[in-house]
């Protein structure tokens, strides 16, 4: 059985004027003029859209190192990038070596620990510590910061909860211009130690999300709102601290 035509009758009025063709070459501008302004209008739109990056980039770039060229700093701030099973997420396990690498060489000596520990099954700032641990960190020298629900809490909480005015800072390539970024924008006087990852999905996924993360950032840095959790000053990095130059 032959199917049938979709006919003019078929289609609904409004349906059908908006498939005429003509509709649509009457949306184009058809002069010189309204051409240069659209083409104008898209340029400016595309600056507005990068201008983030653009910031994030020219905040951080001087300020990125690797753990060998890393400065000599009293704390390591080690951002949460998930778990699996309780355990780790192959990212956050580098960015955990690149932090114990850190410490075993005297750039630092405490680590601050930062992540999302929104519910009882989730933990990520205990099971970074246990792998701390596990790799030759000394439990004294590992601070927990349990309400690191983003970068920018993560930043605004290490300077005014636990009292960080200069730090390293440890994630991925990816993520640690806009981490040293924020954490300049909130007070730390912040290096960043970028972790190198094989070209992966996951590499690209990180690589796009930044470009949206990015207007995130600007807005956080701009409008300085308080973290999720700001809650009460901690001693936690300051005895850490002494207790190392004791």
């Amino acid at each position: 059985m032959r199917r049938p035509r979709l006919t003019g009758a078929l289609v609904p009025p409004r349906l059908r004027r908006a498939l005429r063709p003509s509709v649509w070459v009457a949306r184009l501008p058809r002069t010189r003029r309204g051409q240069r302004r659209a083409l104008q209008g898209l340029m400016v739109a595309c600056a507005v859209a990068l201008a983030p990056m653009t910031w994030m980039y020219t905040s951080a770039e001087a300020h990125v190192r690797t753990t060998a060229d890393a400065p000599a700093e009293g704390v390591a701030v080690v951002f949460g990038a998930g778990l699996w099973d309780g355990k780790p997420t192959p990212y956050l396990a580098h960015r955990l070596d690149a932090a114990a690498e850190l410490y075993r060489t005297g750039k630092v000596q405490v680590l601050l620990v930062t992540g999302d520990n929104s519910t009882r099954e989730y933990d990520e700032p205990d099971a970074m510590r246990t792998y701390l641990t596990a790799h030759g960190v000394p439990a004294a020298r590992i601070v927990s910061d349990y309400a690191g629900f983003d970068s920018w809490d993560s930043c605004v909480r290490a300077k005014k909860i636990f009292g960080v005015d200069r730090a390293v800072l440890v994630s991925q390539g990816f993520h640690i211009r806009r981490a040293v970024a924020l954490c300049r924008a909130a007070g730390i006087d912040a290096y960043g130690v970028g972790v190198d990852e094989p070209h992966d999905v996951t590499w690209f996924y990180g690589g796009a999300r930044e470009v949206f993360a990015a207007g995130k950032a600007a807005l956080d840095a701009v409008l300085r709102p308080d973290p999720h959790f700001l809650g009460h000053k901690e001693t936690g990095v300051a005895d850490a601290l002494a207790a190392a130059r004791g």
